[in-house]
């Protein structure tokens, strides 16, 4: 098959890490793979990514820009907590750069690559989708899969046209600033008044403070010679901008230059429904699997992406479209109950600054910075240490209830 013909095996909307991962994985096993992707798109995105990823995804390490030792906490009264990470490091990438490696590493296993913007998804009589884009000159063009996989973002056209009833899922409006980052004679051109923070290139700084969100945080993140300072926000008429500028002029970087802005939603509930039960999947960000409370995405876009394409794969091998459905099954097994256990601490400890204010406080205590370092680093519970989870669940009943503390 020939990179100018029209009908492919699988159809990739979307050439993010979910839709990326996907394309690779199927090209790899000798799938024909179209991956389309919008160009010069880039998420506003923290750029974070856990150890286990690098070693599950074999990313090279020189496609870090940073590399984090620990946290840190800021609470409304401008208490702070550090969570140093005992093993390992937190890494760091600008998405520009790590998507595109993404996508050539894909083009490489021998997918095809064509830039366009999704228009429609129509099916055939044959059994077949047809999905018609629109390239750069304006021409509309058609191509038809056995299979597409949607991985075209939060507000997933693909969802929409091919999974019709899925209602959609509840999202945070994320929108960050890239800056210069600041070197040590930054510090003389601070606000008159102290600022909150030092800005250090080795630590994440996640502010937990009504005032920069009501109902999520704001975050400064290391991108080696750049930085993202960023909010979040699921508060309609909430000024994302005007948060980030307050942030900016508290940590003395007002002056920094700004590289670009970015904004977009951000999904915190997993669909219900995933594939059409006939030739349509989603991934990623169009499934809804970032997690709530940290709003982190990259590792389970990349993690859904693998389970979709080895889905996909397994309904083209046997012809059996029930395979599809077997995507959201393994990946909900695998990290649903991660999901469902950080749900909960975004509705408690997000509710208002006093609550914020012992959440920062309960990030004090050894017990929770080391599962929530081990959880985060390996993508999984911790399970070795079971009184270590009866600890912090009293902990954690002591502050919500106000009995410790503050």
């Amino acid at each position: 098959m020939t990179e100018s013909a029209q009908h492919f095996d699988v159809v990739v909307v979307g050439g993010g890490p979910a839709g990326a991962t996907a394309a690779n994985d199927l090209a790899s096993r000798g799938v024909n793979v179209l991956l389309l992707d919008k160009a010069g798109r880039i998420k506003p995105c923290g750029g974070a990514i856990p150890f286990c990823l690098i070693h599950e995804f074999n990313i090279p390490t020189d496609l870090l820009c940073a590399r984090i030792h620990s946290a840190r906490m800021i609470a409304p009264s401008n208490k702070s907590v550090d969570m140093p990470i005992e093993s390992g490091f937190v890494g760091m990438v600008n998405r520009e750069t790590f998507d595109e490696w993404l996508r050539v590493r894909a083009q490489k296993s021998g997918a095809y690559r064509r830039e366009g913007t999704f228009v429609a998804l129509e099916q055939g009589s044959d059994g077949t989708a047809r999905v018609m884009y629109k390239e750069k000159s304006g021409e509309t063009t058609t191509v038809s899969a056995k299979m597409v996989i949607g991985a075209d973002g939060a507000r997933s056209q693909v969802a929409k046209q091919g999974l019709p009833g899925v209602k959609q899922t509840p999202c945070v409006f994320a929108y960050h600033e890239i800056i210069q980052a600041p070197g040590d004679e930054d510090e003389d051109h601070a606000n008159d008044n102290e600022p909150i923070d030092v800005y250090d290139p080795q630590r994440c700084d996640v502010y937990y403070q009504g005032k920069l969100s009501p109902d999520f945080y704001a975050w400064v993140f290391p991108h080696g010679k750049t930085a993202s300072i960023g909010v979040g926000s699921a508060q309609k008429g909430f000024s994302l901008r005007g948060s980030v500028s307050e942030l900016r002029s508290a940590i003395g970087l007002s002056n920094a230059e700004t590289v670009r802005t970015e904004g977009a939603p951000i999904p915190m509930k997993p669909l219900k429904r995933w594939d059409n039960g006939s030739n349509v999947l989603v991934v990623g960000d169009a499934a809804g699997v970032v997690a709530p409370a940290s709003g982190e995405g990259i590792y389970y876009a990349m993690a859904c992406g693998r389970m979709g394409a080895a889905a996909v794969y397994e309904a083209l091998q046997t012809g059996d479209a029930k395979a599809l459905a077997s995507a959201r099954r393994t990946f909900m097994k695998d990290h649903g109950k991660v999901f469902w256990v950080l749900g909960i601490l975004q509705f408690f400890w997000y509710g208002g600054d006093r609550r914020r204010e012992r959440f920062v406080k309960i990030c004090e205590d050894e017990d929770v910075q080391r599962l929530t370092w081990e959880s985060y680093m390996h993508k999984k519970l911790v399970r070795k240490d079971p009184m270590a989870h009866v600890r912090v669940f009293f902990k954690d009943l002591s502050h919500l209830m106000g009995l410790a503390r503050t």
